[in-house]
């Protein structure tokens, strides 16, 4: 469903996404990870045609993401790290104004936007300002937003930081039903706990290239059969290993 070809991004010299190849099934979790200034969020950005790449491409459901933008979109959620709204909209009319953007009705958007309102625990602040909301709030919003138009592919950057145990929860277990259900998650996340948990298969960035790619299983098998992601992960990041 979602496919890398040689993906890379460079500044100059710099390297931010060296080739990048590979692929995401159908109905598959995949989390994506990395130390801060890996180049998870400049992936993503180029997933979402809001970077050009230096080289190669990405396929969502065999549409180019750059030459093929528009209908890309039709075929994804996005939800980036630090979600921002029109301060004075509504919860409610921000939802309903995306939901039209994507093509519905402005009756089936309005019942669109109750009904993700109530699925995410925001029916009481509907009607505030998003500029007054937390940040747990305006990650929900973020979040509902990004599953208005029900698509295929869910593409998020840290969907769950920023909400209470309860909310993140609720979360996962929305991802991992969606992901049964069919749908394709690509999900970039600090939080290991929860690709563990979660996550049918993970790769790991450094440096802006991919160190490992696997199911828990596969990863192991490189090193301790009882590791977890995290002792997994710090191992395929440590710069002392690294420079050996």
């Amino acid at each position: 469903m979602i496919e890398f070809q040689g993906l890379a991004k460079h500044y100059g010299a710099f390297p931010a996404v060296q080739p990048l190849t590979l692929t995401v099934r159908q109905g598959e979790v995949f989390g994506f990870l990395g130390p801060n200034g890996a180049g998870k969020t400049t992936t993503i950005r180029m997933m979402m045609g809001i970077l050009v790449p230096s080289a190669g491409r990405v396929l969502v459901d065999g549409l180019d993401c750059q030459a093929d933008a528009a209908q890309v979109k039709r075929h994804v959620g996005y939800l980036p790290d630090n979600p921002v709204f029109y301060d004075f909209l509504r919860g409610r009319e921000i939802l309903q104004f995306v939901t039209e953007m994507h093509g519905m009705p402005r009756k089936t958007a309005a019942e669109r936007a109750t009904q993700l309102l109530q699925e995410f625990g925001l029916q009481e602040v509907g009607e505030e300002f998003a500029v007054n909301y937390s940040m747990g709030m305006k990650k929900k919003l973020g979040l509902a937003c990004a599953l208005a138009h029900d698509p295929p592919v869910l593409i998020l950057d840290e969907p769950i930081n920023g909400l209470d145990p309860r909310a993140a929860r609720e979360v996962q277990d929305r991802l991992v039903a969606s992901a049964a259900a069919g749908k394709t998650i690509f999900v970039s996340t600090h939080l290991l706990d929860m690709a563990q948990r979660m996550c049918h298969r993970v790769g790991i960035i450094n440096h802006g290239a991919l160190a490992a790619i696997g199911t828990l299983a596969e990863l192991r098998s490189a090193g301790s059969e009882n590791s977890t992601l995290e002792e997994l992960f710090l191992r395929l990041t440590n710069e002392d290993s690294l420079a050996a």
